[in-house]
């Protein structure tokens, strides 16, 4: 049954996540499709962060789409730049660009029950009807700046990481580096070269390992471009490595972490001669609970006689520099934000209503971020997430679970379109159900043994990352069962647009 609609498919975001459906969509003949980006340019994430020291913390070979290998990365963790080119090259190469409607926001979309259709508004006041929304929007889009009191008032350059200042001139300067997550240590290496001073100031030391990172030799290059064979069985090394270490998070006491630990302590102790440092530096929570850090720079830098940690907590922003809790002013020409982002508030500002006019955001703020494998919203019908709630991984790539969820995606697609479906809604009961498993393998692991992180919501629930190896997400998103599902039909006999809950 013919629908009226502008397009078939929309997607929101043009990231590694949004790209890649959009190449699954076309190989599966499905060309009635629209992306749209709030930016001029495609990647994501790795368009947006710029800072200086910006890489991956995923090997390149697998932090990659499977079906559109990259045989010549230049190193074992990409820069990037070189993900961003990456994206940009097989976006161009399968004539993506011109289905993507550039500089243009998400407003919000409403779910029309009687016809099945998302009516998406954007930003340019148009109004595209679509049978599909599908969100990439990602967990790392929208940086996230702590309320401080004053920091308004400061009177110098201050800006996130991800909003990196490049006509800041940081040379010479006093710095102030608010956060040591993972972009922080990347980033605080590179300006203490050339700064006056920096203080870095910490809530909690995170937990640092080596960076096993080197250059790709030209003859890796070429047997990778020239024996498939050797790049796939490279790619296959990486992930089960990647898989045997979740061995260690997914216990509270294991041998993986506690030789992680001795690792992470080794290369501290190393790296800092002086004591007080070294406990400053020392977490206070067992590894894992908190993301693991991958630098070679990172405790060198702090070691520098022009770099000083700050523990103490900030009181105030002032227009001068900060006062930090013990009433000790810091004097500085800079403030940059290391804090990381709204994992919490993937849809900011943007209203999603679906059955009943239900919004997404009070729904997930009412219930803590629920969904059915990080993909579907009981109440939001035909509406699917790319790397949503519970898909998080802390140990491997990310795009192992978004490929998973391509597949899932497409598979609910096809039946609905083959099927003569109107739309389907993810049960309730089921959803409950998959969240309360959720929350149960979260117990006796290492995300839940103690500290507080972005893992985890005010309440303690852990609703970012899979509490599992990934090899069963993709095992168990490999079909969609319309058995989970409210599915809505098309009476095709009558010809009208009267509906059939089975």
């Amino acid at each position: 049954m013919s629908l009226q609609v502008d397009y078939e498919v929309v997607i929101i975001g043009t990231g590694f996540a949004g790209i890649g459906m959009a190449i699954k969509l076309q190989q599966a003949g499905i060309h009635s499709f629209k992306l749209i980006e709030r930016s001029d340019e495609v990647g994501g994430t790795w368009r947006d962060n710029t800072y200086p020291g910006c890489e991956c913390d995923v090997q390149s070979h697998l932090y990659s789409l499977s079906f559109e290998p990259k045989s010549d990365w230049s190193k074992k963790y990409s820069t990037w730049n070189e993900i961003r080119d990456y994206i940009i090259g097989i976006t161009d190469k399968h004539n993506i660009r011109k289905k993507i409607q550039f500089n243009t926001r998400l407003e919000g979309a409403d779910f029309d029950e009687k016809s099945g259709t998302w009516l998406v508004k954007l930003s340019d006041g148009t109004k595209p009807r679509a049978r599909f929304v599908i969100t990439a929007v990602g967990p790392l889009s929208n940086p996230s700046i702590p309320e401080i009191t004053g920091k308004e008032t400061f009177k110098g350059p201050i800006f996130h990481s991800a909003k990196w200042n490049h006509n800041a001139d940081l040379k010479g300067k006093k710095i102030a580096v608010i956060g040591t997550g993972a972009s922080a240590i990347q980033f605080v290496p590179r300006i203490a070269e050339d700064a006056a001073s920096v203080e870095l100031f910490q809530r909690s030391a995170p937990w640092v390992l080596p960076k096993p990172d080197r250059k790709i030799f030209g003859i890796e290059k070429a047997m990778y471009k020239y024996l498939p064979g050797w790049r796939l069985a490279h790619r296959a090394q990486l992930y089960w490595m990647n898989e045997f270490s979740l061995r260690g998070f997914l216990k509270e006491k294991s041998w993986i972490r506690s030789f992680a630990e001795w690792a992470a302590t080794k290369h501290l102790h190393y790296h800092v001669k002086d004591e007080v440092l070294r406990a400053k530096l020392t977490p206070d929570f067992r590894f894992g609970c908190k993301r693991a850090l991958l630098s070679n720079e990172y405790y060198p830098a702090l070691a520098r006689d022009n770099v000083d940690v700050i523990d103490t907590g900030i009181e105030r922003i002032t227009e001068t520099g900060i006062i930090d809790k013990n009433g000790k002013a810091h004097d500085v020409d800079v403030i940059i934000w290391g804090t990381g982002f709204k994992v919490d508030e993937p849809l900011m500002g943007i209203d999603i209503r679906g059955i009943s006019g239900q919004d997404l955001n009070a729904v997930w703020k009412d219930n803590g971020f629920e969904s059915y494998y990080g993909t579907t919203v009981a109440g939001f019908p035909n509406a699917f997430i790319l790397a949503g709630p519970n898909t998080g991984i802390g140990h491997t790539s990310l795009v192992v679970m978004i490929e998973a969820q391509y597949n899932y995606i497409m598979d609910a697609i096809q039946k609905i379109q083959q099927q003569d479906i109107k739309y389907i809604d993810v049960k309730e009961s089921v959803q409950t159900q998959f969240c309360q498993t959720m929350q149960d393998k979260m117990v006796g692991t290492a995300w839940t043994s103690g500290c507080n992180s972005w893992y985890l919501s005010d309440s303690g629930k852990n609703f970012t990352l899979w509490p599992d190896f990934t090899f069963n997400y993709i095992r168990q998103t490999k079909t969609l069962n319309l058995a989970d599902y409210e599915v809505v039909r098309q009476d095709v006999v009558l010809g009208t647009q009267a509906a059939i809950s089975i």
